[in-house]
C-alpha cells in the first residue's frame, strides 16, 4: 500500500481521485474501492465543510469554486508529504559516510560529544571527524568546504555562510569554589580586577568583548596568563589562581560537581558572546552530513544556556 493511502484521510484521497477522474465510478475503479464507499466519503466531506464540492452533471462531476480551493490545498499537502517521505527514505539509506565538523574548543569540550554520541546511536556507520580551532578558522573551513558544518562564536563575517542556529550567551566570571568571589551570584568587572585574571589571547572574539569592558574602567588588570585554550584558563580558575571569563557552555560538569562557580557580570552594555551553528550557503550537503546537520539543529537548543 502506498504511504499516502495509509496515512492520509480517505475523504481527501477520494475527493482528489474524483476530481481527477471526473466521476465517482472512474475514481473507484482506479483506487479499487466500492463506488458507494467513495460517494459516502464525499458526502460526509461536503457535510463537514458545509459546501458543495462538485456539481453533478449527468454521469459526470465538475468542481465548484469551493472544490477547486480544496483541491489546491489537498494537492499542496500531498506534495509536501511526498517530499517528507523522500527525505525519510534518504535517512533510511544512511548506512555509512563521514561528517567533517569544525568547532571552537568550548563546544568541542562541552555539548559536541553528546551530539556525536546520540547521532551514532541512530547512524552507527557514519564517522564524525572534528577539528578544534578558533572562531575565525571555523568559519573559513566551512566556507572553503573543508568542513561540512561548524560551531563558532562571533565569526568576523557570515558572508558565504548559512546560519542554522544562533544564541547570544552571557559572558561571566568563572572562579573556584574556594575563591573569595565564589559566594556571589554576580560580580562586576571592577570587582574581578581585585584578583589575578586569566584572559583569552588577543584576537579571540571573547577577548574583544572583555577588552571593551576593561577599557571603560580605565584600570590595568593583573593578568596571570593569556591563552588561546579554554581548558588552560579553566584549569587556572579551578586551582583558584585566577578569575577566568567565558559563557557557561562547556562548564556543566565543573559546575555540577561544585569545583567551579559561574558568576554573572553586572556591567551594563557588555556584549554577549554570539554562538552560531553554520554551514556553507548555497552548497547542498551530502547524505551523512545532512543527517548530522538535522540532528544537531533539533537537539542542540536543549543543551544551550540562555543568554
Amino acid at each position: 500500500m502506498q504511504p499516502s493511502r495509509a496515512l492520509f484521510s480517505p475523504a481527501f484521497l477520494y475527493f482528489s481521485a474524483v476530481a481527477d477522474a471526473g466521476s465517482i465510478r472512474g475514481a473507484a475503479r482506479r483506487l479499487n474501492v466500492a463506488s458507494s464507499a467513495m460517494n459516502r466519503q464525499i458526502l460526509l466531506l461536503e457535510e463537514a465543510l458545509g459546501v458543495s464540492l462538485f456539481e453533478r452533471r449527468g454521469r459526470g462531476l465538475r468542481l465548484t469554486g469551493a472544490g477547486e480551493m480544496l483541491l489546491r490545498h489537498v494537492r499542496d499537502t500531498q506534495r509536501d508529504f511526498e517530499g517528507t517521505l523522500a527525505d525519510i527514505d534518504l535517512l533510511r539509506g544512511v548506512k555509512r559516510g563521514r561528517v567533517a565538523v569544525a568547532s571552537v574548543e568550548s563546544v568541542a569540550g562541552g555539548v559536541l560529544p553528546f551530539l556525536v554520541t546520540s547521532f551514532a546511536e541512530r547512524f552507527p556507520g557514519v564517522e564524525v571527524g572534528v577539528t578544534v580551532t578558533g572562531s575565525a578558522a571555523v568559519a573559513a573551513m566551512v566556507e572553503a568546504g573543508e568542513a561540512d558544518l561548524g560551531f563558532t562564536f562571533n565569526p568576523p563575517s557570515v558572508r558565504g555562510l548559512s546560519v542554522a542556529l544562533r544564541r547570544d550567551l552571557a559572558v561571566g566570571a568563572v572562579v573556584a569554589a574556594t575563591h573569595p568571589l565564589a559566594g556571589r551570584e554576580a560580580v562586576s568587572l571592577a570587582e574581578c580586577l581585585e584578583h589575578p585574571l586569566a584572559l583569552p589571547a588577543r584576537g579571540l572574539s571573547l577577548r574583544d568583548i572583555l577588552d571593551a569592558g576593561l577599557a571603560a574602567l580605565g584600570r590595568r588588570p593583573r593578568i596571570l596568563a593569556e591563552a588561546n585554550s579554554l581548558k588552560f584558563m579553566v584549569a587556572l580558575a579551578r586551582q583558584g589562581a585566577a578569575v577566568a571569563f567565558m559563557p557557561p557552555m562547556g562548564l556543566a560538569d565543573d559546575m555540577r560537581d561544585g569545583s567551579l562557580v559561574f558568576l554573572r557580570l553586572t556591567d551594563s552594555g557588555l556584549p554577549s558572546d554570539r554562538f552560531m551553528m553554520i554551514a556553507a550557503a548555497g552548497r547542498s550537503l551530502k547524505l551523512a552530513p545532512a543527517a548530522f546537520f538535522d540532528h544537531c539543529r533539533q537537539e542542540l537548543p536543549g543543551y544551550l544556556p540562555h543568554g
